[in-house]
């Protein structure tokens, strides 16, 4: 039962991963779009960092909301921590910056533009008009929206509206980190028949990823993500360190700079939580990892506070240089006893 109801789950979604059209002579245009508060500025951004990341393009962001207060600001500090220019005109006609953007990307040689636009509360007919002028005057390849998996039904009417008014090719769904699981992502394309692109899965801006319907439909079974923890550990993880160690393990050897390596790599891939919540069978019962993380630094600043000499030699560790590694790094004796 639970095979036949995974494959129907995943067929609902989409079945595939769905991928942005590119256009054949750039700049490729894509234009953000969606309510207040769905996190479409720093969702574009994180967009634009992954194209830059994964796919080697150069985007560049366009400040095309001009009514929210600091909107303009939001974008420019989030382009700036991300290294992703952002082009801005200040409070003029948001159809005047969508198209000075995309010129000022074919002229500097910027090949993906992405073009934060207005929200609001509810949908109203001025806003659809504003974005109705922006999408004619610079023909957008892509028109995505930005939808909070969080508000449920709420985002499938969004949808339909955004939809019906702008026909949109695809959807980014955020806050798929929360206890929404799935449901939204479910029902927008059951209602909207268009795809959902990419989901974003935290707070950090690297937090985005392409959306993938069978291993959406495991996780709403509860399954857990291997795929995706196999993906996160190939990106974080040194290959090269990983094989190192494994010889070293053969030959009997693992010191404490071998398990310092590992820890750091561990924390590379990010929140302990999420990363159990791939694991299948952990997904439901919530593990209490936040005792973790503290554990992890302390045992860092254990280690940290060694000799190299030490480290590979723990035999060596008397009670005075228990001693010393205990202050140095603010722990207790007991602490290090228990990490040797």
């Amino acid at each position: 039962i639970i095979k036949i109801v995974n494959e129907e789950l995943t067929a609902l979604m989409g079945g595939g991963s769905e991928k942005i059209s590119f256009a054949s002579h750039p700049p490729t245009v894509i234009m953000m779009v969606g309510l207040q508060g769905a996190g479409k500025t720093t969702n574009g951004a994180k967009l634009a960092g992954y194209l830059r990341s994964t796919m080697g393009k150069r985007p560049l962001l366009a400040a095309c909301d001009v009514y929210r207060p600091a909107a303009i600001t939001q974008l420019q500090v989030v382009g700036e921590q991300l290294d992703i220019p952002v082009f801005a005109l200040g409070q003029v006609n948001p159809v005047q910056i969508a198209q000075h953007a995309v010129r000022h990307a074919r002229e500097n040689g910027y090949d993906t533009v992405l073009l934060d636009t207005a929200g609001r509360l509810h949908i109203d007919e001025q806003l659809m008009n504003e974005l109705k002028k922006i999408k004619s005057a610079v023909t957008p390849n892509e028109i995505l929206l930005v939808v909070d998996a969080m508000t449920g039904q709420d985002a499938v009417s969004a949808a339909t509206a955004f939809d019906e008014a702008l026909g949109i090719d695809g959807v980014v769904l955020t806050k798929l980190d929360g206890d929404a699981r799935g449901g939204a992502a479910l029902s927008i394309r059951a209602v909207t028949g268009k795809p959902i692109k990419f989901a974003g899965t935290g707070e950090k801006l690297d937090a985005v990823e392409v959306f993938h319907p069978d291993r959406m439909a495991s996780r709403i079974l509860g399954m857990g993500d291997v795929l995706s923890l196999i993906e996160k550990a190939e990106q974080n993880l040194d290959a090269k360190k990983a094989a190192e160690q494994l010889e070293r393990l053969r030959k009997n050897k693992f010191t404490l700079s071998d398990f310092y390596d590992q820890l750091l790599q561990l924390k590379s891939m990010g929140n302990l939580e999420d990363i159990a919540g791939m694991i299948p069978g952990m997904g439901g019962k919530k593990l209490d990892l936040s005792a973790d993380e503290g554990n992890l630094k302390r045992i860092e600043a254990i280690i940290q506070s060694m000799t190299p000499y030490e480290r590979e030699n723990p035999s060596v560790l008397n009670s005075s240089r228990k001693k010393r590694i205990a202050a140095g790094s603010g722990t207790q004796v007991v602490d290090v006893n228990r990490l040797l």
